[in-house]
């Protein structure tokens, strides 16, 4: 078939075109930077093409569904479609050998086609060579939007704890407010390219972002004598867009939105280079959005030095002087902005420093992470790493299970699950931290950790938009929207990582119940850690979703506040990811948030978090997970009780302020909460701006197939419409037989009153209805029979037995798998049966 190759075949020391192309469109994609002779010789292999024709179809490799191990990484082939639908039919039409002999679509999986039709000799990106965690240097590459440059560096900076205390700053009331004159009056020394905004769209993205040679943005130094200040914030997670020089030491600095909006300016992370030791510097960044910030109440900016790190272990820290949050008179006339203004002194001359809105943690950080996770030979055997989707980029969305290995499959069906995610909002990098220090304590060798990984299955998403992270937004993913706003949506392929998340939650509560869910965000506006759950108006659980912040308050008293936290439902919020899992049956659902700043309470009274602050966060909530489900339930006894007293205080205060009088002693109890808890208005969240214009479209062709999904499948529920029914599709066909006689003789046709076994098959129906219902709401009691760690028990003569092995028990609907029930017979002519 392949005369040409016979002589190649044998002359193995001649270069293989397939692999010489191979090797360039590999390289061109980023995808490959070994050394060429690290590539198999393709040649060698030729001859299975002769001999299997399959292969010519569908490639040197065999059918593309073998090279895809997980079904969520096939892709649609998009090809097809990009044809007209004349050449699609000429295409279904041709047979299989003319299609391989002659055709010019041989391949086509990967070949691109223009509007027209016409072959374009250029390989669409391979796509399925992601995320392999066979090695150390084997990460995938972040992937960026094609309209973003990305410097080759790679930046990393060590972790390290002050010795002392970060206070906050005390401000003097002296404070300049620096002029702002913009580039009229100084000089840009750094500006990126046209970014997207609101008025585009993503479309696509690529390992390294922009194709070609990048750029050199920031001006070239004049002579070693030149002071300018040289910035960068093409890494993960810059988002610096401009810099103004206004002064010798002074600059204007302009934050670049969240992708594909307009706005969402609170996160700033960049790098400054060819520094001055012993010079006040000041920064000043114009275009904040927030009317309120901590940085009016003490917070400081976060600095590092390179030559610190490198020649004393000194990493980040708290820096700035004169620090003045104002509003800048100089407005679009849109919306109003705000700015930040600070001094710092650098520490060496001519040193490489970053400035950051808190402690940066990026894609690449977590994926150092789990990948010391997958190669650790113990930790792997409890903790299975897979990816729960790919982002909108094409950047995978990890999804970790963490579970002790089972004795029994009956001790594997009685364990409880736990969910936990972070990172929905990509520049609240606080919760990031968090997350690692909670998979540091679960996956220890701590009892209290075994203890906890025999209990429950953790499902842990540690960084729900990688996208945003990658780019350096602060709240919205490439959609250009908030994802916490939309965790109800139906547009799986524009909020992917929302929508699988949701998913897999939802097959999680079918199969286990699901006990605490916890999303963990940062705050800009308030101090300390607190959360955000739901009002429960069951009086059976009455009070319940707040034991647990309780219960945490009181381990963690220097760092979290109760009096923050807040239980009320609003409208605004009921696409978020806590009110979305909390309607899917999931009581304690929460939402963490931990400020930017530090604590007003206790041993750390004004002063900053630092990262091991925020870390041991994460401990804390697997310890409060083991105290709230002591089998002693002394705590929680002790926490219900006080939480009925602090409410009985609240309802006093709130009717004392209204000149109301009410007797607490009888019908306290009977107020609805929601009119006492005071709304989350004053939260850090943002409104949902609804669905960006080109997906309103696909939002509602899908709506409408849904509705007339249901309406196809909505069950018919009056007697009357049940009664219409089976006339039509029962009595109607047998009555025509001796209706057309009557008809022929002359006598009118007359139809009877439906029998009077229908209201008996309907009561029947209904009672059998009625029954399967109640049977299959029946729930189990909230209580717990597992074995905790003795230490844990405050009651002494409560010890548990040291063999009794953890166990949960679990009632799943007693009767509905497995069991054969006798069916009943009633006075009608059907019998309904339920499965």
């Amino acid at each position: 078939m392949f005369p040409a190759l016979e002589p190649e075949l044998k002359q193995e020391t001649l270069p293989d075109p397939y692999e010489d192309f191979m090797y360039h469109h590999l390289q061109y994609y980023g995808y490959y930077k070994a050394q060429r002779g690290s590539l198999p010789n393709s040649a060698t292999h030729q001859h299975v093409w002769k001999n299997n024709p399959r292969y010519l179809l569908n490639g040197s490799f065999g059918k593309r569904e073998d090279l895809i191990p997980d079904r969520l990484q096939k892709e649609k082939h998009l090809w097809p479609s990009c044809l007209p639908s004349t050449v699609r039919r000429q295409t279904r039409a041709m047979s299989t050998d003319s299609l391989m002999l002659s055709s010019p679509f041989v391949k086509s999986r990967q070949l691109l086609y223009d509007d027209i039709g016409k072959v374009n000799p250029h390989l669409r990106e391979p796509r399925d060579l992601f995320a392999l965690f066979s090695g150390s240097e084997l990460l995938q590459a972040p992937r960026w939007p094609i309209e973003c440059e990305v410097i080759k560096e790679r930046i990393h900076h060590i972790e390290w704890v002050p010795p002392q205390p970060e206070y906050f700053y005390q401000p003097t009331g002296n404070e300049k407010i620096p002029e702002i004159v913009g580039e009229e009056k100084g000089t840009i020394v750094y500006q990126l390219d046209s970014v997207p905004t609101e008025d585009c769209y993503f479309t696509s993205s690529r390992v390294g972002g922009k194709r070609g040679i990048i750029k050199e943005l920031s001006v070239s130094l004049q002579g070693p004598e030149d002071n300018t200040l040289l910035f960068e914030s093409r890494f993960e997670s810059g988002n610096l867009q401009k810099a103004v020089r206004v002064n010798t030491f002074e600059y204007e600095l302009t934050l670049r939105t969240d992708l594909y909006t307009n706005k969402h300016t609170q996160w700033f992370y960049f790098r400054v280079q060819n520094t001055r030791k012993d010079v006040t510097y000041r920064f000043t960044i114009v275009n904040l959005l927030k009317a309120k910030s901590l940085y009016t109440v003490g917070m400081k900016p976060l600095m590092y030095s390179q030559l610190d790190a490198s020649t004393h272990s000194i990493g980040w820290r708290r820096e700035g002087n004169e620090i003045k949050y104002f509003r800048n008179t100089a407005e679009d006339g849109q919306q109003p902005w705000y700015c930040l203004t600070w001094t710092a002194r650098f520490p060496h001359d001519r040193d490489t420093c970053f400035f950051a809105h808190f402690y940066p943690y990026t894609y690449t950080d977590l994926q150092r992470f789990l990948l010391s996770v997958a190669n650790s030979p113990v930790k792997s055997q409890f903790c299975k790493l897979r990816t729960l989707c790919r982002s909108l980029a094409g950047n995978t969305v990890y999804l970790l299970t963490i579970t002790n290995p089972a004795r029994t499959p009956q001790e594997a069906a009685a364990k409880k699950a736990v969910v936990l995610t972070a990172r929905v909002h990509p520049g609240e990098s606080n919760g990031s931290w968090i997350m690692k220090g909670f998979l540091d304590f679960i996956l220890s060798n701590s009892p209290d950790a075994q203890l906890l990984r025999d209990i429950f299955i953790f499902k842990v998403v540690p960084m729900l938009n990688p996208d945003g992270v990658i780019v350096g937004n602060y709240r919205c993913s490439l959609a250009g929207r908030d994802l916490n706003r939309h965790y109800k949506t139906i547009l799986k392929e524009s909020f992917p990582c929302i929508w699988h998340t949701r998913n897999m939650i939802k097959r999680l509560l079918e199969e286990r119940e699901v006990l605490l869910y916890c999303d963990f965000h940062g705050h800009s506006r308030k101090n300390n850690i607190f959360l955000y759950g739901c009002n429960n108006t069951s009086r059976e659980f009455w009070l319940h979703e707040r034991v647990f912040p309780l219960m945490l308050s009181k381990n963690a008293p220097d760092k979290f506040s109760f009096h923050s936290c807040n239980f009320k439902v609003q409208k605004c919020k009921e696409g978020t990811g806590r009110v979305v899992m909390w309607r899917m049956g999931i009581l304690n659902s929460y939402t963490m948030e931990s400020t930017f700043g530090g604590s007003t309470l206790g041993n750390k009274r004004d002063t900053h978090f630092t990262t091991e602050d925020l870390k041991s966060l994460g401990y804390h909530v697997c310890d409060t997970l083991l105290d709230f489900c002591d089998p002693d339930r002394t705590k929680f006894m002790q926490c219900l009780a006080e939480l009925k007293e602090l409410l009985q205080q609240e309802i006093h205060k709130k009717f004392k302020e209204l000149g109301q009088d009410i007797d607490l002693e009888r019908s306290w109890s009977d107020i609805s909460l929601s009119d006492v808890e005071s709304s989350t208005s004053g939260s850090d969240s943002s409104l949902s701006d609804g669905l960006p214009v080109h997906l309103l479209n696909i939002a509602d062709e899908l709506n409408q197939k849904k509705t007339m999904y249901k309406k196809k499948k909505k069950a018919l529920k009056s007697r009357k419409q049940r009664n219409k029914q089976y006339q039509r599709h029962t009595l109607m066909p047998e009555s025509k037989l001796t209706e057309d006689a009557p008809e022929r003789a002359g006598f009118p046709s007359t139809l009877q009153k439906p029998p009077a076994f229908f209201r008996t098959s309907e009561n029947a129906s209904s009672s059998m209805m009625k029954y399967e219902k109640s049977r299959l709401n029946k729930k189990e009691k909230p209580g717990f029979t597992v074995s905790c760690d003795p230490k844990r028990s405050t009651n002494p003569s409560q010890e548990p037995a040291p063999s009794v092995k953890p166990s949960w028990s679990r009632s799943r609907h007693p009767g509905t798998r497995g069991s054969h029930r006798t069916a009943v017979a009633y006075p009608s002519l059907h019998v309904y049966t339920y499965p």
